[in-house]
């Protein structure tokens, strides 16, 4: 069945096929639409059917191409395809095109619904498109509500995770039918969508196939995989490789063959797909086998997909090759000849028999016994130890003992012949009987074991032995024979007594078991051994040994808890318990720090600082199981690493400078102190002025703040800076500090007249004004601050017709006149004013001309104004001048005034007195009733008050002149 709807690069949509070909829409006139859900009326639909079926048929043949734009307004279910692992926001498809409505429409038209043409109207009503349930498959897809867009969510559509039997549901479909699903191995993502409102509902069943891709790689179960072959199995012998590679991907993106990387020539694989499409490698012998040549073959198998391109995994497969029995028992020798003495005692090893079979395990089994061919007597004489292939002499030898014996032995193995060895045993027959050797033990013997503990003393007593001649004919001699630490030394006063006794200490570490024979022989060559055999016995006499005694280590700081520092090791020679080391931390070991008894692993369970501590040292044990306990001691060193977990510290917060101006450029402001508790690179810090980095610079080395340009107060009394400290780690830390720069005021700045404006400039004074009247002010600033800008006035120059008629006030730099004016005072007077600061070290000044005419009016401007040209002589005082009041020279010559003049003066004297006492009087009466309380005044006045000068309000005098 052809697709319907669209495919683009890896994403098809499929419509499922309309249910009548009646559904579809077909070419007709333009009727009013049916709305949705509108039943058609039964008229006409049918006569029109078969009015266009020529032109159907040819529709449908043009249309077949092009099916991916087919209507399916009436459709109830759609499908669409997509591969897994998509990213978010992909678009699946829009179910209002693909459903062919409009989520707004006003259009008309003919739908052919069950064989009848039906109009069908939309209206302006907006549709809007919602999932039935938001359950799994709601939670891969985003729906637009509005305009019906279907596509991927944020959480990825993995196909192997979605499709597990797990997650198979009612959101979720494996399926394997083939249609209208794209694929046979398909897995279906079922939605449900409702179309509203109400009188255009749809239920619209959305399935979406999951492809998929091939993002997984084969992956065998366990990394090691063990087959066995048997060393006889002939060629083409097939074995199934029990665990084969899984790959969750499906079809041929699934596995597909595998691969041995070494097949050594003797082995191949073949891979066989069963109903169910599962592939299984099968191991193929290509060679004969030998497992007494090789019995192992180790080489890795790979699995391939078939995806491109391929992904491959890998295990290590084992071949084992099993032993069957194809080996037989085999003597190296035919024949063994032995001589026996006849007096040899009970119990004497003859001679021993030993065959060798080259299979394993039972198939390697031999036991031993005699032939048929051998007579009972021999039989009886000489025993057979059927396991060890071991002969000892079982009976005495008499005289009537044959002095011959033929032993046949047969070497039995499973399934095999027998191997035949001769052992041919002569008896010599002895006339005399040979010395005895009889021991009596003093150390601890046990079946003809002497044990003796390693820390037993030197010339620690072993046995006596006690030498006899049977015959009592011969001189019978006695010796040590073998290596150790023995001797064995006449017993005195006692005839043929020995003692055998130790030369050295033992120690079992060095050797644990000797043996030695003692040796009687007489003057006849008779000789007799007695074998005494000493197992030494370990004691705790060694101390647990560190392969280091110090042992040094390192650590970043910041570690995560219980992080692992090293492993302790020290051994102890000694055996068993003796030699079981446990380990221990001394007593100076931070609490932080664990060693594990058993296995010596040391920890520290905190997160360490190298700015708290830089180093640790402390003691660890290792102390055997013995009683009494040994122990030996090792140092542990812990460096601390460090890391750059500190960020650069100032000092202070805020730093603040004070500069006098006019300081000249580059000169130290001040020092930047900052530290990092970091070492190295990471404490290595870099400082940088943030803003205002066009005049200020820091000296990175020293941290000394300078200025690049020298600093003017009166055009910035302060600064304010944020310099940043960088450390040198990676990542780099920082930090920054508030600088305040505070410029000093140096006396650069002489006085500024601000009135008056000018030295042309001039006042009109009347004549008739009084004394003590203020006539103007010179009024002045300075840029300064402090006692530099404290302003002093003062007259240095004078000229006029009387130039003490006006005086200045040194603070106020108000003008005033001192004297009244007579009318010879009528004239311009120009008075030289200095205005001077309180600077230090040396105070500034400017000077200005103040300039009165003093008349009735100003009649002749111009001839004022010349007088103002023209430069003044005026003789410049070094002093300030003391104003007083100095009596007039001016001669009045009407000589009618005098008494006038004495008059008005006495007049003027008896006023004053009378002022002055009434005055005086007053304030007798009030100093009574307040005299305590003007002492109290007088008491709060500071001697030592400073008034600040810039507080002082400068009111400027009003002038009505020019």
């Amino acid at each position: 069945m052809p697709a319907f709807g669209m495919s683009s690069r890896g994403n098809e949509r499929r419509r499922s096929s309309p249910p009548a070909l009646g559904s579809r829409w077909l070419p007709a006139k333009r009727h009013r639409p049916l709305a949705m859900g509108q039943r058609s009326s039964p008229g006409s639909s049918t006569s029109a059917t078969q009015r266009n079926l020529p032109n159907l048929f040819i529709f449908l043949l043009f249309l077949g191409p092009f099916n991916c734009f087919a209507s399916y307004s009436r459709a109830t279910e759609l499908f669409y395809s997509i591969n897994e692992g998509l990213p978010s926001g992909f678009l699946i498809g829009n179910l209002a095109q693909d459903l062919q409505v409009q989520a707004t429409s006003e259009g008309e038209g003919e739908a052919t619904v069950e064989g009848k043409q039906q109009p069908q109207q939309w209206g302006k009503t907006p549709l809007s498109f919602s999932l039935a349930s938001q359950g799994l498959g709601g939670q891969y897809v985003n729906l637009d509500n509005q305009t019906g867009e279907l596509s991927t969510s944020a959480k990825e559509i993995d196909r192997e995770a979605l499709c597990t039997e797990d997650n198979v549901g009612s959101s979720v479909v494996a399926s394997s039918s083939s249609s209208p699903v794209p694929s046979s191995e398909s897995c279906l993502l079922l939605l449900d969508v409702m179309v509203l409102p109400q009188e255009y509902f749809r239920l619209v069943k959305v399935k979406i196939a999951i492809h998929d891709v091939n993002d997984n790689a084969p992956c065998f179960p366990m990394p090691q995989i063990h087959l066995f072959v048997p060393e006889n199995s002939p060629v083409n012998t097939r074995l199934a490789i029990e665990h084969p590679a899984v790959d969750p991907d499906m079809g041929s993106n699934g596995v597909q063959t595998y691969h041995l990387q070494d097949d050594f020539g003797v082995f191949t694989l073949d891979v066989e797909e069963n109903e169910s499409g599962e592939r299984t490698p099968y191991l193929i012998v290509m060679g004969a086998l030998d497992r007494e040549a090789r019995d192992k073959y180790i080489t890795l198998i790979t699995a391939e997909d078939g995806g491109v391109p391929p992904l491959v995994g890998s295990a290590t497969l084992t071949i084992g090759i099993s032993d069957i029995n194809d080996n037989c028992p085999q003597f190296n020798e035919t024949q063994i000849n032995v001589t026996v003495f006849g007096n040899s005692s009970i119990g004497l090893p003859i001679a021993s028999v030993h065959a060798v079979d080259v299979d394993q395990g039972i198939n390697a089994e031999i036991a031993y016994s005699y032939s048929q061919k051998v007579s009972q007597s021999s039989r009886t004489l000489f025993y057979l130890d059927e396991s060890t292939g071991v002969i000892k002499l079982s009976k005495r030898i008499n005289g009537d003992t044959p002095r011959l014996h033929r032993l046949s032995v047969l070497a039995n193995g499973p399934g095999c012949i027998p191997a035949v060895i001769t052992v041919l045993i002569s008896i010599i027959k002895v006339t005399m009987r040979p010395p005895e050797v009889i021991p009596r033990f003093i150390a601890n013997e046990v079946e003809g074991v002497v044990y003796l503990r390693e820390l037993e003393p030197v010339n620690t007593p072993i046995a006596f032995f006690t030498i006899k001649d049977p015959d009592e004919k011969y001189k019978v001699d006695c010796y040590l024979d073998g290596d150790g630490p023995f001797r064995l030394s006449p017993y005195k006063p006692y005839h043929n007594e020995y003692l055998l006794e130790t030369t050295k200490p033992l120690d079992y570490e060095a050797q644990q078991f000797y043996e030695v024979s003692v040796i009687a022989w007489n003057t006849e060559g008779f000789h007799v051994n007695k074998i005494v055999k000493v197992q030494v016995l370990d004691d705790n006499d060694n101390s647990p040994v560190f392969s280091q005694t110090l042992i040094e280590l390192s650590i970043e700081e910041n570690n995560v808890p219980n992080a692992f520092l090293t492993k302790l090791h020290a051994t102890d020679a000694d055996s068993g318990e003796r030699g079981q080391v446990s380990y221990f931390l001394g007593p100076e070991a931070p609490s932080y720090f664990a060693l594990d008894k058993v296995t010596g692993v040391l920890t520290v369970s905190t997160q360490l600082d190298r700015e708290e501590r830089e180093k640790y040292r402390y003691t660890v044990k290792a102390v055997d199981s013995g009683v009494p306990a040994r122990e030996s001691i090792a140092t542990v060193t812990i460096s601390v690493l460090d890391k750059n977990d500190n960020s650069p510290r100032f000092i202070n917060k805020d730093f603040s400078f004070f500069v006098p101006e006019n300081f000249p450029g580059l000169g130290e402001i001040g020092v930047i102190s900052v530290t990092d508790a970091d070492i190295g690179q990471n404490g290595w810090v870099a400082l940088s002025v943030v803003n205002g980095s066009d005049i200020f610079v820091i000296d990175t080395g020293k941290g000394v703040l300078r200025a690049k340009v020298s600093l003017d107060r009166e055009q910035q009394s302060s600064y304010i800076l944020w310099v940043e400290a960088v450390d040198g780690g990676d990542p780099a830390l920082s930090s920054t500090a508030k600088i305040t720069v505070l410029l000093l005021d140096i006396n650069d700045n002489p006085p500024l007249v601000l009135f008056p404006q000018s030295n042309m400039s001039y006042l009109l004074v009347l004549p008739s004004t009084l004394p003590g009247s203020p006539i103007t002010e010179v009024y002045a600033v300075d840029n300064d601050t402090g006692m530099n800008a404290v302003i002093a006035y003062s007259i240095i120059g004078r000229r006029g017709p009387r130039p003490d008629s006006f005086k200045i006030d040194p603070k106020t730099g108000n003008i005033t006149l001192e004297e009244s004016l007579m009318q010879n005072d009528y004239g311009l007077y120009r008075l030289l004013v200095k205005v001077s600061d309180h600077g230090y070290p040396e105070p500034l000044h400017s000077t200005v001309m103040v300039n009165l005419f003093v008349n009735d009016t100003v009649s002749n401007e111009s001839y004022i104004e010349s007088l103002l040209r023209k430069e003044p002589d005026i003789n410049v005082e070094e002093k300030e001048p003391q104003i007083s009041i100095e009596p007039t020279h001016k001669r009045v010559e009407s000589a009618s005034c005098m008494p006038t003049l004495v008059v008005l003066s006495v007049i003027s004297l008896c006023s004053i007195t009378l002022v002055t006492g009434m005055g005086i009087y007053i304030c007798l009466r009030r100093g009574r009733k307040y005299h305590r309380g003007d002492e109290t005044l007088e008491v709060q006045i500071p001697l030592n008050g400073r008034i600040d000068l810039h507080m002082l309000e400068k009111r400027p005098v009003e002038i009505s002149n020019i």
